[in-house]
């Protein structure tokens, strides 16, 4: 099976390359979504934050208030280095336990989409990496169009490695300037040369 790392900066466009990959039959594997799945009360990861943050970061039914939690985090490294402590290990185990998991199924490929594959070392348990790209005029644009603020912007792009030396280490980039189409046939070639037998 090929163990595929997807990465790139916030706002590039790694979930629309996931989704292509995974109509395209890739067995994907998102994990902002396992981010989500250990922070869920009653989970260790949970009881940490909490004791770390305070229950102000929790909502009436005990979930955690994510937009508030990082307000604070991506405005102080220090406590989003705390943040990470507690969640990184536990989602990096759920991923891998799914990659093998998958392996003995016996699956062509399995994608992995990690935003900060290369900040937590994760590349050494792949078999190669995308990066996905475009230029920062359009990062922005794009976040704003979420409702983003400058200064949240501007967190979230200081909390990660510049796109540039994420390209520089991936194996591949597939860039997300163009129209969808272009995206679609970048990931098409990718996967005809993986499938050919090259990584």
């Amino acid at each position: 099976m090929k163990r595929i790392g997807l990465t790139g900066g916030v706002g590039m466009g790694k979930s629309t390359v996931a989704a292509i990959f995974e109509r395209c039959g890739v067995s994907v594997l998102d994990t902002d979504q396992l981010a989500r799945e250990v922070v869920e009360p009653g989970q260790p990861a949970w009881s940490e934050i909490v004791e770390a943050f305070g229950r102000e970061v929790l909502d009436a039914s005990g979930r955690l208030r994510r937009a508030e939690l990082a307000r604070l985090v991506f405005a102080d490294p220090e406590l989003r280095r705390r943040l990470e402590a507690i969640t990184h290990p536990r989602i990096r185990d759920r991923w891998q336990a799914r990659m093998s998991e998958w392996q003995r199924e016996g699956r062509a490929e399995a994608l992995v989409v990690i935003p900060l594959l290369f900040e937590t070392g994760a590349e050494g348990e792949l078999d190669c990496v995308v990066c996905v790209a475009c230029t920062s005029a359009t990062q922005r644009d794009r976040l704003r169009a979420r409702g983003w603020s400058d200064e949240e912007i501007n967190g979230r792009i200081s909390a990660q490695w510049a796109i540039e030396e994420k390209m520089a280490r991936a194996h591949y980039v597939i860039w997300t300037e163009g129209a969808l189409s272009a995206t679609q046939g970048q990931v098409r070639k990718l996967l005809d040369r993986w499938r050919s037998g090259a990584i």
